[in-house]
């Protein structure tokens, strides 16, 4: 499949289709300045992106939806151009909360559907509207379940997802990667003793053979692979660097060498919620 900046879709087995690359938009509220996500958004659609990763829990849907607004407004694009792709809370799990919640993450972005509406992670906390419930003596306050959905997995050249990715490519599932150039380092939810993936020689090599960063050849590698990324960035010329990977390609044998850089090492562990009985990162996946 030729994929192009103008140009990069790809098909889902419902018939729609999903642009291989988007812009995370994750971020901590009390470091990240107000309006930050705003700008980023309609810089990643002015670049070219057109697949916008969200959540309500990120606190910033706002400003998400006001920069897809904008720039429908000015003719930049159509509301069928963007893919945009929300998250339901662990807190409102039940099937009952689950249309309110969705609403209100429509009326958040002043947007008319989301194309995707996905689980944020897959372990439940007390029904409700705090975000983090615990109890009077600081502990986590989970929930239980039956739980059966689809959601986006860590997958990056030190978490290859090889069985996974074989499996979804199988049964027509779009793999879609977070955290697809490893993540930040805050030690309250990463993994910090794994190597910083950036920094590894063999994708530092790639990139000046193709004079790029090691960032374009992660996220070239994966969407090769058949991989959605949807790399997380504030900086106006990250955003613009992790867009440019459509004009080179990676040889079968130079992906075989990144495949081989797998150390099965996840980022993103969340320890702090390993005792709940629903933990994920106990599974191979």
């Amino acid at each position: 499949m030729q994929l192009s900046a103008t140009d990069h879709r790809i098909p889902l087995s419902d018939g729609n289709s999903i642009p291989v690359i988007g812009l995370g938009t994750f971020s901590e509220p009390s470091m990240t300045p107000k309006g930050a996500c705003l700008t980023s958004v309609k810089i990643a659609i002015d670049m070219g992106y057109r697949h916008i990763d969200g959540a309500y829990v990120y606190r910033n849907e706002h400003e998400v939806g006001e920069a897809i607004r904008e720039k429908i407004a000015e003719g930049k694009v159509c509301r069928e151009d963007i893919f945009y792709c929300g998250k339901l809370w662990a807190t409102k799990h039940d099937p009952e909360m689950v249309r309110p919640t969705l609403e209100k993450t429509l009326k958040v972005l002043q947007l008319d559907y989301v194309d995707l509406y996905i689980i944020e992670i897959p372990m439940a906390f007390k029904p409700g509207d705090e975000i983090y419930p615990k109890d009077e003596n600081g502990r986590w306050l989970y929930h239980k379940t039956n739980l059966c959905a689809t959601w986006e997995v860590e997958c990056h050249p030190y978490f290859t997802q090889t069985k996974l990715l074989k499996f979804c490519q199988q049964h027509d599932i779009v793999l879609i990667a977070y955290s697809p150039l490893g993540t930040s380092r805050n030690p309250t939810w990463v993994n910090t003793s794994s190597p910083p993936l950036l920094k590894d020689p063999l994708l530092n090599s790639l990139g000046k053979k193709y004079n790029k960063t090691a960032a374009q050849v992660v996220l070239r590698f994966n969407i090769q692979r058949g991989v959605v990324v949807i790399p997380k960035s504030f900086n106006p010329e990250r955003i613009k660097e992790n867009f440019q990977i459509f004009d080179f390609s990676l040889t079968e044998e130079e992906i075989s060498k990144i495949e081989a850089l797998n150390k099965n090492v996840r980022f993103v562990e969340m320890l702090m919620w390993c005792d709940h009985p629903e933990y994920p990162f106990h599974e191979e996946y």
